[in-house]
């Protein structure tokens, strides 16, 4: 028997810091594993969904300020900030009262469009509408509360980074589909972008890799290849931005506006590889790169992720007249709703994939670890942006989802931390979820989905088991990364998505990462990080030191509990697999780019 693969990676004990009276937990207690953290974004990101209907739960309404419980005095001196969530497969609005505890919610899904192998679209007007329906909803359900728009301070916008909307700056419709952040049509076009001078200098500019994920080379390609980007370009009148850009765009009014609005803040900037890192601006040396002319098309205005009037106020619906007043790529979101805003806290969001943010303070850290270098936040106001180190890891809930769709191990994706219970250890499996090859700090594009230590005994278990210590191999590969980049021992991991629910998956983490996992009680840290940063701009919050009581109650804490000895050698061996998944013979007949 191999004692090293069958050691018992975790168990269900926890550390548990409680409080007399803990928070809501979350909207949605009933996310699913890996269906994300009901807020649909995955990137992230293509976390999926969940099956909350946007109401509250009932045992949730003694946390909740009703108004029917106050004077009409302390009602007009209490505050609420909006939440727009626009993730990869659902939109949401929420909204939160001054402590940082969801009030209000409404969820839709929306179609995600596949026209060829690689392809990864959205309809750009179907995400504006699934924004404004949700915003309907989610305020009809607070008017019933007994408040209005007008307790409605400011709202803030979170978003899905890299996709790609193109449109017309004298119509404001748009000219294609978003190119959404997954989509693998630009692999021919990276691979000759990659053989052109002065290519690796971009990554010390702008802080990422060439890759088909950056938004510059989805533009590149519309403008290459749809004929309507190519004439709106060479006619001068071609507007390109990510969804945050199009959503305040849209909200403001769009061409109608009296001075329409197209800004992008600098987290979403800082993905497009358009912005130099350093001085949070368009550099000609990037835009020259790919061939962008600045005369032919609008760029949004890079801005500051919290600002009362920058990204203007809506014009028209439930909210008219309500500021927008904070803008945040998902991640960055994610990073600031776990209010990690000292040098050296990271957070983990385990959804559809893995996105690891890790705090490097005011200076940009360019990785030498497979990372890559971006804007955690920038509150503006005189403080100075703070930057981060991200890894992701492209395979974690979708794994799940492998095992109950594709071999029908479990009918439900909650049910998987039962099925990987049913069996002590992994039974010697270790499977290396590669599906499409292996992201941070890898970058292995030749990797395959590889199960190794089948026996005759093996069993679903063992599997569902080994699906889930994938990803916390990969997260402490990350971690590993982060901690050379940065010269920082890490103590401890924030986490949040839908695999967080799972107290195995979690306890492993914390036993082969050697550090605490930290799990806030409240789940909804990608909205309220949106959330913060408005509320930051309009007065809702001074200073972050006001932030430091939110969404920390009832947090549970998961220990390591294994020797290190005994992690290290399971490490070893995973890193042993990952070599072997690798180098498999492509199918040069599939077309490609």
């Amino acid at each position: 028997m191999d004692t090293e693969a069958n050691t018992t990676l975790a168990t269900t004990t926890t550390t548990t810091t409680t409080t007399d009276a803990p928070p809501p937990t979350s909207l949605d207690e009933l996310a699913r594993i890996g269906n994300g953290t009901v807020n649909g974004n995955g990137n992230g990101n293509g976390n999926g969904a969940s099956e909350f209907n946007g109401s509250v739960p009932r045992h949730h309404e003694e946390h909740l300020p009703r108004g029917i419980h106050e004077t009409e005095e302390e009602i007009m001196h209490r505050w609420f900030v909006g939440s727009i969530d626009q993730g990869t497969t659902s939109s949401r609005f929420l909204i939160f009262n001054g402590e940082g505890d969801p009030v209000a919610s409404h969820q839709i899904e929306f179609e995600n469009l596949y026209p060829k192998s690689g392809w990864h679209e959205h309809d750009p007007l179907e995400l504006l509408a699934s924004v404004e329906e949700c915003i309907e909803q989610a305020m009809r359900k607070f008017s019933d509360m007994g408040y209005s728009k007008s307790h409605i301070r400011s709202i803030g916008i979170t978003n899905q980074r890299e996709t790609t909307v193109v449109w017309d700056s004298n119509t404001g419709e748009p000219l294609y589909n978003a190119v959404v952040w997954p989509d693998t049509r630009t692999k021919a076009l990276v691979r000759e972008l990659k053989s052109r001078e002065h290519a690796n200098t971009l990554t010390e500019l702008c802080g990422l890799p060439l890759s088909t994920y950056p938004s510059s080379v989805k533009l590149l390609w519309l403008i290459q290849n749809v004929e309507a980007v190519k004439q709106a370009y060479e006619e001068g009148r071609l507007a390109f931005g990510t969804v945050d850009s199009w959503l305040i765009y849209k909200l403001n009014g769009g061409p109608k506006a009296e001075k329409p609005i197209h800004v992008t803040d600098s987290t979403n900037a800082s993905r497009t590889m358009f912005m130099n890192l350093r001085t949070l601006q368009y550099d000609d040396r990037l835009l020259g790169f790919f061939g962008i002319d600045r005369t032919k098309i609008h760029l949004p205005t890079i801005v500051p992720s919290s600002d009362p009037e920058c990204f203007g106020k809506v014009a028209s619906g439930a909210l008219s007249g309500v500021s927008i007043a904070g803008c945040l790529g998902d991640q960055s979101s994610a990073l600031v709703g776990q209010c990690g805003f000292s040098p050296g806290q990271a957070k983990n969001t385990y959804g559809t994939g893995c996105f690891l943010l890790y705090n490097v303070g005011t200076e940009p850290v360019i990785s030498k670890y497979g990372l890559l270098a971006t804007v955690a936040y920038d509150f503006g106001g005189g403080r100075k942006p703070v930057y981060a180190l991200e890894g992701s890891i492209a395979v974690a809930g979708s794994g799940v989802k492998f095992l109950m769709n594709n071999l029908g191990f479990v009918d439900q994706s909650s049910k998987i931390t039962e099925l990987a219970e049913s069996v002590e250890d992994n039974g010697g499996v270790v499977f290396v979820t590669a599906f499409s090859g292996l992201f941070a700090p890898y970058w292995i594009d030749d990797a395959k989905g590889t199960l190794f230590g089948i026996t005759q005994h093996t069993s679903k278990g063992h599997i569902a088991r080994a699906t889930l210590e994938a990803t916390c191999y990969q997260t402490k590969a990350i971690l590993d990364a982060m901690e050379k980049d940065s010269n920082h021992k890490l103590e401890s991991l924030a986490v949040d998505g839908g695999l967080s629910n799972s107290d195995l998956t979690m306890q492993t983490q914390a036993n082969i990462s050697g550090i605490r996992v930290d799990r806030p009680a409240m789940r909804e840290t990608t909205a309220l990080g949106a959330a913060i940063a408005a509320g930051l701009a309009t007065g809702v919050w001074s200073e972050l030191d006001d932030l430091k009581e939110v969404n920390q109650a009832g947090r549970r804490v998961f220990v390591p509990e294994m020797d290190r000895k005994v992690a290290q050698r399971l490490v070893r061996k995973w890193e042993q697999a990952v070599e072997m998944s690798r180098g498999w013979l492509k199918d040069h007949s599939e077309e490609d780019g």
